[in-house]
């Protein structure tokens, strides 16, 4: 097989180009990125630059078994223009580049954030994917899911895989996280698992994470086999209060979701940080996911729970670790 993949130089790009790198059914990949790191590449790898929004895409797409869509972005968060034109303005352009180039296969990167407010109970992939419409990351989710909708009308023969993950954790991310969502006011050394001071008892405050390197290999699965449709992809157990403050050793502190959006909201608009609260609706909001059918279709099987997960991305966060790309560099 040859596999091309969009944002090959991120979170999950890197881990996905050594899954894909490992298995036998996969002879060549083409990694796109807007920036291109300057080593070597991993095995079987060829990096070319590509931006989503302006190139030509089609030509990087002929003669690929699959191409796996993961471009995407998170900040600018101030600059709707620009977040809206690559994540849904530039998916479309991908999807269509698919077809114009006769790919038979797409592999999708969509998410929880996708998938309608509802109780926080497991909900398979059924449940509606509307989004949270205060967050600029859910909307911008749901309406690519719908642009796919649409594409699986005009090009039946093309099979699509959707895959829905959780939260992705790994230690390569600690740099990027304090780029994207605690900025130059949160110094990474002084914050680890042993100095945080509490856990919030937050209601509704019930999330799943799941390692990177695990949802890669979800991927690999969708890209070697023949699966078609939506996957929800989240390892156990969920973390909610109770199970973060036994994880970190630390005392739960009742705070309320009134109070906590507040501060986020108070803070993205005096740039102390650059997270807006509507990645605060989303957290509380949003479902947790239900991931038989990966289980049983995909034959996924995470090998590290949700809180080894979280405490690898806290020890990375504390160390300043990255990987040798721009969006990780440190």
């Amino acid at each position: 097989m040859r596999v091309v993949v969009t944002g090959a130089t991120g979170n999950v790009g890197t881990s996905l180009l050594d899954a894909l790198g490992a298995a036998d059914a996969v002879q060549s990949i083409v990694g796109l990125a807007r920036r291109l790191p300057s080593g070597p590449p991993p095995p079987k790898v060829e990096w070319r630059r590509a931006d989503i929004v302006h190139d030509d895409l089609a030509a990087h797409f002929r003669g690929a078994d699959c191409v796996v869509h993961l471009a995407w972005l998170i900040q600018p968060s101030r600059d709707r223009n620009q977040t809206w034109l690559v994540n849904v303005h530039g998916s479309g352009r991908v999807f269509e580049a698919v077809a114009d180039a006769g790919v038979p296969a797409l592999v999708y990167a969509s998410s929880v954030g996708a998938y309608s407010p509802g109780p926080k109970e497991l909900v398979d992939e059924s449940w509606p994917t509307g989004g949270v419409q205060t967050s600029f990351y859910a909307r911008d989710k749901s309406e690519v899911e719908r642009r796919l909708d649409r594409f699986e009308r005009s090009h039946p023969g093309v099979r699509v895989v959707r895959l829905r993950p959780s939260l992705l954790f790994k230690r390569a991310m600690g740099t990027e996280v304090k780029r994207l969502f605690t900025g130059r006011w949160v110094p990474h050394p002084i914050v680890s698992r042993r100095t945080i001071p509490f856990v919030p008892d937050t209601p509704r405050l019930r999330f799943q994470a799941t390692h990177t390197d695990d949802v890669a290999q979800a991927y690999r699965l969708a890209v070697v086999g023949d699966a078609r449709g939506a996957f929800n992809v989240a390892a156990d157990p969920v973390l909610d209060p109770d199970e973060l403050s036994r994880l970190l050793g630390r005392r739960k502190v009742r705070l309320s979701e009134r109070a906590v959006r507040a501060l986020v909201a108070a803070t993205w608009r005096a740039h102390i940080q650059p997270t807006p609260a509507g990645w605060v609706d989303m957290a509380l909001e949003t479902p947790l996911l239900d991931s038989t059918r990966a289980r049983t279709e995909l034959g996924w099987r995470p090998t590290r729970s949700a809180g080894d997960a979280l405490l690898e991305l806290l020890d990375g966060f504390h160390d300043g670790a990255g990987a040798p790309t721009p969006p990780l560099a440190p």
